[in-house]
């Protein structure tokens, strides 16, 4: 159970380096995450510096890295700057990376080969791969994807393409562990064999899904249907309405976790869009602050 993690701005888009300390405390300890993906696109890695990345991290690593994993968002569509980025995240500390498929100039699969070994090679760091073509506009092939396995430090992919058949393949014929990129898919994914999830909704239903992948592995089947079903209200809350940042800190902020602000171009959920995501936390079974 790992959460992408938001990052805390204060009013004025500062980075909140406390806030961010005091909620890498609340996902580890209050919804039982095994680690945080730091700087990824819910982290709003677009906007902020690499000396504001370095600092986010390294507060994270001081919060809870010994006691939970950290993984650095090392990935850009600039191969040597992702190479920067991943040799930075080893110096403070991460104990993985997170490198997303090149976004926007869409690579052939030979330049996503040599991206990703190049990021893998950089530093003694074990690599997620993170395969979004939502967002990068390529996926990463089947056959790139076993290529990339037999790097020794390449060992996970984070699937946000949803193709649990090709996902099946992989694993079938690899060594790379699959996490569930999407959390309209969470289930989904662990019954083809997926190891957990790089989650959004985990912020605030963390120790549901916790309990859900316990469930799945010890055979109480129904038994994670049920919370899978439970969560259907915050997921479609969190992940379908809008972007997920913008979501997630409103919902931190109903669950009495404030995470601060959003920075430009996202711009702060509406009261509109707060009424109706209360409403499906409260469906969810989850409890807010003021409950």
């Amino acid at each position: 159970m790992l959460t992408a993690m938001v990052t805390p701005f204060t009013s004025d888009g500062a980075v909140d380096y406390e806030g961010v300390q005091r909620l890498a405390v609340y996902l580890v300890d209050e919804q039982r995450n095994d680690g945080l993906v730091v700087s990824g696109t819910t982290g709003e890695s677009p906007t902020t510096s690499d000396d504001e990345k370095d600092r986010i991290l390294r507060a994270v690593v001081e919060a809870v890295g010994d006691r939970a994993v950290v993984v650095a968002g090392a990935g850009t569509n600039d191969t040597h700057h992702s190479v920067e980025l991943a040799r930075a995240a080893e110096r403070a500390g991460a104990h993985g990376l997170l490198v997303v498929t090149p976004y926007y100039n869409k690579p052939p699969q030979e330049g996503l080969f040599r991206h990703f070994t190049a990021v893998a090679d950089a530093t003694a760091l074990p690599v997620m791969l993170y395969d979004i073509p939502g967002r990068s506009g390529v996926p990463i092939a089947t056959d790139t994807l076993l290529r990339l396995a037999e790097h020794p430090r390449v060992v996970a992919v984070k699937d946000a393409k949803g193709d649990l058949f090709a996902g099946s393949h992989v694993m079938t014929a690899s060594k790379l562990v699959f996490y569930s990129g999407d959390d309209l898919l969470n289930l989904p994914w662990l019954s083809v064999g997926a190891a957990g999830f790089v989650s959004v909704v985990g912020h605030v239903a963390g120790a549901e899904l916790a309990s859900m992948g316990e469930m799945y592995r010890s055979g109480d089947v129904a038994g994670a249907l049920a919370v899978h079903r439970q969560l259907i209200p915050v997921v479609t809350a969190i992940m379908t309405r809008t972007q997920g940042a913008i979501m997630t800190k409103a919902a931190l902020r109903l669950a009495g976790q404030d995470a601060g602000h959003v920075r430009p171009p996202l711009v702060d959920a509406t009261g509109e869009q707060i009424a109706a995501l209360r409403e499906d936390l409260i469906a969810g079974g989850l409890k807010l602050a003021d409950s």
